[in-house]
């Protein structure tokens, strides 16, 4: 498999991203070339230093712009279209890679991998599947932010391309599919939601449950929470937040006397297994599903470690046929 990574995409690239893709290249055996897509000058200081130089799974693609986080996502099908992302996206549309990995702007990963790859047969939007870590386990939110204005009808897939995530990849048999609402009985929620539930009710192979609320979604009731993207992104960034505010709070108070620091040594362990389950750097990137390809979105702020691990996703999602399994479905249903 050739992998195409968006060289300049995020808060740290390069460094961060040429670091990754080391560690991935010398972990996952199966990729057979790895696409750079960037300043070919700055990329190339970086080889070195990272054991890439000549490497032989290793080839660079130049792309003279970046789309900046502060910047609309439309730049990267209008404004720049020699943008990393641009060009990475452009590489998958004709068929000289098998996925795209950026850690750069969500939006114009999105609108550029929508624009060049389109869209899967029968698809009609895509939606950006995130997994979370519970006490129990974890689960997928689906969408996390690809398409803020839906329809019933685009929550349904997303319930199906959520499903089949959660099959191929997290290797849940049956998962429990929930429908995000401000309550469980089915009288709750807006038109959005009441449209979407009695779709889902009617829809075969799929194990749904019915509504779910958003204190619900941690405590194990469902694999897959289903919303329009606008809801998703909320619950995400509003997630991550509160984990980084929890731990800080939590770290705050432990100082405050010797006593609490030693109580904090002892249960040194328990607080790194609880760092380590809440790490966006764990599961790498958030799959665009839905699109004629394979595009993994890596988080702004990506670690070597998350660069490593959204490649191994990308891998996955080849190796397991995530995307003919999406095209079967939906032409079942």
């Amino acid at each position: 498999m050739i992998i195409a990574v968006d060289a300049m995409g995020g808060d740290n690239a390069p460094d961060i991203v040429i670091q990754g893709v080391a560690q991935a290249l010398s972990e996952y055996k199966a990729i057979k070339k790895v696409v750079l897509v960037g300043d070919k000058e700055k990329v190339e200081k970086l080889l070195p230093e990272n054991n890439l130089a000549n490497h032989p799974k290793i080839e660079l693609v130049h792309a003279s712009q970046v789309v900046e986080m502060h910047e609309p996502s439309t730049l990267a099908i209008r404004g720049k279209k020699d943008s990393s992302i641009t060009v990475c996206t452009n590489l998958a549309k004709e068929g000289k890679v098998d996925a795209v990995v950026s850690a750069g702007h969500t939006g114009a990963a999105v609108a550029a991998s929508v624009v060049r790859m389109r869209n899967l047969e029968g698809v009609l939007r895509p939606g950006i599947v995130t997994p979370f870590p519970t006490p129990d386990g974890e689960f997928v939110l689906v969408d996390a932010g690809a398409t803020p204005e839906c329809t019933p009808e685009n929550l349904v897939q997303f319930a199906l391309m959520g499903n089949i995530y959660a099959q191929k990849i997290l290797k849940i048999n049956n998962p429990r599919i929930g429908l995000l609402s401000n309550g469980e009985e089915e009288s709750k929620g807006n038109e959005l939601t009441k449209g979407t539930l009695k779709l889902l009710r009617e829809t075969k192979n799929i194990n749904f449950i019915g509504n779910i609320e958003g204190k619900e979604i941690f405590d194990n009731k469902v694999d897959v929470v289903v919303c329009d993207g606008f809801t998703g992104n909320v619950v995400l960034k509003f997630a991550q937040g509160l984990a980084k505010g929890l731990f800080k709070m939590i770290k705050e108070k432990i100082e405050v006397n010797p006593k609490r620091k030693v109580g904090a040594l002892l249960a040194k362990n328990a607080f790194k297994e609880v760092k380590n389950a809440s790490d966006h750097a764990e599961y790498g990137g958030a799959p665009l599903m839905g699109v004629n390809g394979v595009c993994i979105i890596g988080h702004g702020s990506s670690c070597p470690r998350s660069v490593k691990n959204a490649v191994r996703v990308a891998t996955e999602f080849i190796q397991f046929g995530v995307n003919d399994t999406i095209i079967e479905r939906i032409k079942d249903q």
